[in-house]
């Protein structure tokens, strides 16, 4: 079996030719403004309005971080800053749709830019699905306080939650005796939404930045409010939580700062993104940064941290001081913030099927452009009937956790893509460059602490995760001592030494990485096991890099739909986490016979 043709990459050359393809080109229309905002629209969403407060108090399965919230604000942010410094770098580089599936493609093959293309659809698509329920309960608050009118509550929900709810299923119709329950709003949003993107990326760029002065506006009159009655005694303890707390809370307000990266997937509509795309992606995160330590100092000071976690802390803040007014138009500024985000990952997710369609690895028909409004028409409605339909349906308090290990897997293969490129393309041509830092004390630090910790933790999963960074930080304290050696003897510095930044980006983003639960983990591998059945059976046979169409073997016309039969039955059947494991390892193994066959036939 050749692995070779899983990792072929493609030039940056080759991609600026296949985007001077009037066909399959978008419409630059957007400046360094537009693409800030479209920024600070995705990330200032539900984390600052809702997961601030439960980030704060904490519950019964993890401390909470109290006022020292502010300082996982910070240190989530330097976090998120490594990443977005990688993600500039490339994006004034290859400024292509796509965002972290072309950079990868550049870098580190095929079969890993396909990976990360499909792990996309978990922060986009997935997220958005969150986003449109959470909008839909969030417009109907705010038509109860506002206008005194309540839309039924059958209408507002699904039928999970419905059927835990008997007064719900009381009033809602039944069809065959079966409960009629459909999220209407959200499906309505979605469908807008949609609609918009269609007819054209600048006018969602106008409406976006409107949404966004609104929704700055909303949380400056919280700081403006809210700041005359802080209380000094408030912050006191800060850290109630200990370490641990502060280490949890930024773990759960990662939800707050994912969104900046959707700039990038915005290249290919901008007219200088050289030199737009870092401005865009570098100033909105320093920009929510400010925002949300504001933001943060604010509410912990006005009420005690054991009071916030509810699902809308900044009102209940307001309401606590006796603002009730104030308190609604926060709530309402919810709303304009959720649908911000709404638009900008429906944004996002499209631009990503289109550069996949693009190479091959998706169908033609989804890279088809619009010939009025030179959008991605096609991809764009798919995606809104995705998220329209599960959004109307689904419950997905489980799933949600998908939308935090994705982004996080994204991060780092941005990061890593970075470094390869710095060492096989050193003299590219960079218009913007991740700074170089010798960060020798941070890696020196890590190995001095890290080991004794590792040595106590019982579980080895966390212990994987340990050696992950520890290895990282070996790896860059060696590129600090050559970097300082080489530099203070007058030579040059070696490109790939100077990546210091990314390989912090993927230590913190694995240190993120290690909150999350292992059934997360496992969902996670399995939606990458299902995206690679997809690229060994359409993907790996249409690619662009293919001379011809690769022949399909006829076997697997039977075999995969057993694979798949097989695979459903083993997870209806099996026990957690054995009703996981065992489909997965029937996917990644018909992955591996659909390889070897496509292989055999064209040998």
């Amino acid at each position: 079996m050749r692995l070779g043709p899983l990792f072929r990459t493609k030039s940056a050359d080759r991609f600026a030719r296949e985007v001077e393809d009037r066909e399959h080109s978008l419409k630059r229309s957007l400046g360094w403004l537009d693409l800030t905002m479209l920024g600070i629209g995705a990330v200032i969403g539900t984390g600052i309005f809702a997961s601030i407060g439960t980030a704060a108090a904490g519950n019964a399965d993890r401390p909470g971080a109290g006022p020292a919230i502010i300082l996982s604000f910070v240190l989530t942010a330097v976090a998120c800053i490594f990443s977005a410094l990688c993600y500039a770098e490339f994006a004034s580089m290859i400024p292509i749709a796509g965002s972290a599936y072309t950079y990868a493609y550049a870098t580190l093959g095929e079969m890993i830019a396909w990976i990360i293309g499909w792990d996309l659809i978990i922060e986009y698509a997935v997220g958005n699905i969150a986003v449109a329920i959470s909008w839909s309960s969030y417009f109907n608050d705010v038509l109860t306080h506002a206008f005194g009118f309540t839309i039924p509550g059958w209408l507002v929900t699904d039928l999970r939650t419905a059927l835990h709810t008997p007064d719900i299923l009381a009033k809602a119709p039944h069809l065959l005796g079966m409960p009629i329950v459909v999220n209407v709003p959200a499906v309505g949003i979605v469908a807008l939404i949609t609609w918009l993107l269609v007819i054209g990326v600048k006018e969602s760029a106008v409406v976006n930045n409107i949404m966004v002065g609104l929704k700055l506006v909303i949380l400056g009159l919280f700081i403006y409010v809210g700041f005359n009655y802080v209380k000094p005694a408030n912050f006191t303890p800060f850290f109630p939580g200990g370490w641990a707390g502060v280490q949890a809370g930024a773990a759960l307000i990662f939800f707050s700062y994912i969104g900046f990266d959707a700039v990038s997937t915005a290249a290919e509509e901008t007219r200088d993104p050289k030199r737009d795309i870092p401005i865009g992606i570098i100033g909105s995160l320093l920009i929510c940064t400010l925002i949300y330590v504001a933001v943060a100092a604010v509410l912990v000071g006005i009420i005690p941290y054991t009071e916030l976690g509810i699902a809308d802390p900044l009102a209940k803040a307001l309401a606590f001081i006796g603002e009730n007014t104030a308190a609604g138009v926060v709530s309402f500024g919810a709303v304009v913030s959720m649908t911000a985000v709404l638009l900008v990952f429906q944004l996002g997710q499209p631009r990503i099927f289109f550069s996949m369609s693009r190479d091959g690895l998706l169908p033609p028909r989804f890279a088809a452009v619009h010939k009025r409004y030179r959008t991605p028409h096609v991809t764009t409605i798919w995606t809104g009937v995705f998220v329209g339909f599960f959004a109307a349906f689904a419950s997905i308090d489980e799933i949600i956790e998908l939308t935090n290990i994705g982004t996080l897997f994204a991060f780092v293969l941005v990061c890593l893509g970075t470094i390869v490129l710095r060492h096989t393309d050193p003299h590219r041509p960079r218009p913007f460059r991740t700074p170089w830092i010798p960060l020798l004390p941070v890696w020196l630090l890590i190995l001095w602490y890290l080991p004794s910790l590792m040595l106590k933790v019982p579980d080895w999963g966390a212990k994987m995760e340990y050696l992950v960074v520890i290895g990282l930080a070996v790896v860059g304290t060696i590129f600090s001592v050559v970097g300082i050696r080489t530099k203070l003897g007058g030579l040059p510095v070696p490109e790939v030494v100077k990546t210091e930044f990314a390989l912090a980006g993927i230590a913190s983003c694995v240190w993120l990485m290690r909150g999350l639960p292992a059934v997360t983990w496992w969902r996670f591998v399995g939606w990458l096991a299902l995206g690679l059945v997809i690229y060994t059976l359409y993907g790996l046979r249409h690619s662009r890099f293919q001379e011809q169409l690769l022949p399909f073997p006829r076997e697997l016309n039977v075999l995969t739909p057993v694979v798949f039969v097989a695979a459903a039955i083993l997870w209806w059947v099996l026990p957690h986490p054995w009703s996981l494991i065992a489909p997965i390892v029937l996917l990644f193994g018909l992955s591996l016979y659909a390889l070897y066959a496509t292989q055999r036939r064209t040998a």
